[in-house]
């Protein structure tokens, strides 16, 4: 799954793909360069699921930046929307701690700061579940199959995601080594965004490939992918 994922960006005619992606990149300040970025990743995983072995062009900008724009809400819907409920939560409970007092509410209050360090935890699991809710999306190409828990199972639970979600994690550590070798000089940095877009592209072929191995998944978003692949 490693060596795929690192050989998928650069198949075809990749020169203008891998430098539309890092220009964008280099104009993510301006916001709406990154969600074409994101609509293109989303892209990448129509073309994986559906069985594309190339990386799709940069074409239809109107649909990339809508594909973006939805995917950024779906994360935020998994990220943010749990992070608040849980600081709300553990806010809560150290209230309630700080106001009964004595040993009770030093109990209260212990709880709380108990829940507090369990934030890592959560942190983990909406990295490890953001991706196979995009990926969902893109193979319904609804964004309510983010969210479809009978779809997501699959994935979630196989041991092909658990892989694709970790080797994420030496192709980040490769784009960061070659990140900071090229921050040495001014010609370099200009190359980062390159680097990064390479390695975005990289990891969610690797998302892609992990849901597209769960039979239940495929065959649920099949009719919607044929028709994006071919975007």
């Amino acid at each position: 799954m490693l060596e795929d994922g690192l050989s998928y960006p650069v198949r075809g005619d990749w020169v203008g793909r891998v430098v539309i992606g890092g220009v964008l990149g280099l104009l993510s300040v301006l916001v709406i360069p990154t969600f074409l970025v994101l609509g293109y990743l989303v892209r990448v995983l129509e073309r994986t699921v559906a069985g594309g072995e190339e990386p799709p062009e940069f074409d239809d900008w109107g649909d990339l930046l809508a594909k973006g724009v939805v995917a950024t809400l779906i994360a935020f819907a998994y990220s943010v929307v749990p992070v608040v409920l849980y600081g709300v939560v553990v806010t809560v409970i150290a209230g309630i701690g700080s106001g009964v007092g004595g040993d009770v509410g030093a109990l209260i209050g212990a709880t709380g700061a108990l829940l507090a360090l369990a934030f890592l935890p959560v942190l983990a699991l909406i990295y490890y579940a953001v991706p196979a809710a995009l990926t969902a999306y893109a193979a319904r190409g609804e964004a309510s199959a983010a969210f479809d828990v009978d779809l997501l199972r699959p994935t979630l639970f196989s041991v092909e995601y658990l892989v694709a979600v970790l080797s994420p994690i030496l192709v980040a550590l490769g784009v960061f080594v070659v990140s900071i070798v090229l921050l040495v000089t001014v010609v370099g940095a200009v190359l980062v965004p390159f680097v990064q877009f390479y390695g975005q592209v990289a990891v969610f072929r690797m998302f892609g490939a992990a849901f597209a191995a769960q039979t239940d998944g495929v065959d649920a978003g099949r009719e919607g992918v044929g028709d994006a692949a071919t975007v």
